[in-house]
């Protein structure tokens, strides 16, 4: 189920975040988040969830292209998350 709501795990290393941009019904978002949320519990690092439909500069960006993954802002990847390569991005 997508949430709307910004999320966000208890962190020790609050100075990294993950942005996951995706939308209500996306399956690949459902798989996305499943990675994000385990692989920042796994590092503490925080993490939240915005959606494309409820802001227009990230739909305008991002559409063809969800799920996105942002590591501190930057694009980290889209469509697939690989945890591995994530758990590398913030090690």
């Amino acid at each position: 189920m997508f949430r709307r709501a910004e999320r966000r795990t208890a962190t020790r290393k609050s100075e990294r975040l993950v942005t996951l941009i995706g939308k209500p019904g996306c399956h690949l978002c459902d798989d996305a988040r499943v990675v994000v949320e385990k692989v920042c519990a796994e590092t503490g690092v925080a993490w939240e969830e915005k959606d494309i439909t409820e802001d227009e500069d990230l739909h305008r960006e991002y559409w063809e292209q969800i799920p996105v993954v942002l590591v501190d802002g930057a694009q980290h990847t889209f469509w697939r998350v690989d945890a591995d390569r994530l758990r590398r991005a913030l090690a």
